[in-house]
């Protein structure tokens, strides 16, 4: 379980997350929605130990990542996939996914390269192995960074707006691979802005409101709120959002 707890950050005089407390058990698939701004790719960094916590704490599986021997358990446990790809333009889309499990997890070259090549195969790139990312289409190198981030293993996905830079088109693709992910009892943290999406592959939703958490509910009873009066921030969201 990541157990999140009465976590803050802030940059200068700017608080971007205030008192969050969250629980995200393996085999949910937990949805962060909010507007631009609110913090939710901030408790994505904050959770992989790429932000330092202001206040609260964050613990994976038990391991708590303020904590040098936790933060390595906690990167092991959680593999994020960010929105602008981060592949190493030097590697090939076979070297980019193998790189971890072979330095960190200390897999065999060519075992990591046959798991590398399933992963791939598994997206529809087992012919694109050895492209670099130059020559691939942003859809396919987001494909190549949901690899990566499988290849390690993890108990535990964070994604971060991965279709953001992406075209629909290519977006229908990557949302196709993460709703099979979903569907197959893959544990996910997902920042989005794809509204029906998250809709249907999430067992919950939480809303995010200028850094503090608003809601953290089934899936079907935050969706219900879009006509309600009781949280009317929610329902100006999810209007506004259905209509853009």
């Amino acid at each position: 379980m990541i157990e999140i707890d009465g976590v803050a950050k802030r940059f200068g005089s700017n608080t971007v997350l205030d008192g969050i407390d969250l629980r995200i058990a393996p085999g949910e698939v937990v949805s962060i929605l909010g507007a631009s701004g609110s913090g939710k790719s901030t408790l994505i960094r904050c959770i992989n130990g790429l932000e330092r916590l202001d206040a609260g704490s964050i613990a994976v599986d038990g391991q708590r990542i303020d904590e040098p021997k936790g933060l390595q358990a906690a990167r092991r446990s959680c593999a994020t996939v960010f929105q602008l790809f981060n592949l190493y333009p030097h590697m090939t889309a076979l070297q980019n996914v193998t790189l971890a499990p072979i330095e960190v997890l200390n897999v065999p070259r060519r075992q990591a390269e046959e798991e590398a090549r399933a992963l791939l195969a598994s997206v529809g790139l087992g012919a694109r192995a050895d492209a670099y990312p130059a020559q691939l289409s942003g859809e396919q190198r987001q494909r190549v960074g949901i690899c990566r981030a499988l290849a390690m293993k993890p108990r535990y996905l964070l994604l971060d707006e991965v279709t953001s830079a992406l075209d629909p088109e290519m977006t229908a693709e990557v949302l196709d691979i993460l709703a099979k992910l979903a569907t197959g009892g893959t544990t996910m943290l997902f920042v989005t802005h794809e509204i029906e999406f998250a809709r249907q592959i999430s067992s919950r939703i939480v809303f995010l409101e200028q850094g503090r958490l608003l809601a953290d509910l089934p899936t079907a009873q935050f969706f219900a709120l879009e006509g309600g009066l009781a949280q009317p921030r929610i329902a100006q969201f999810l209007s506004k959002m259905s209509k853009s």
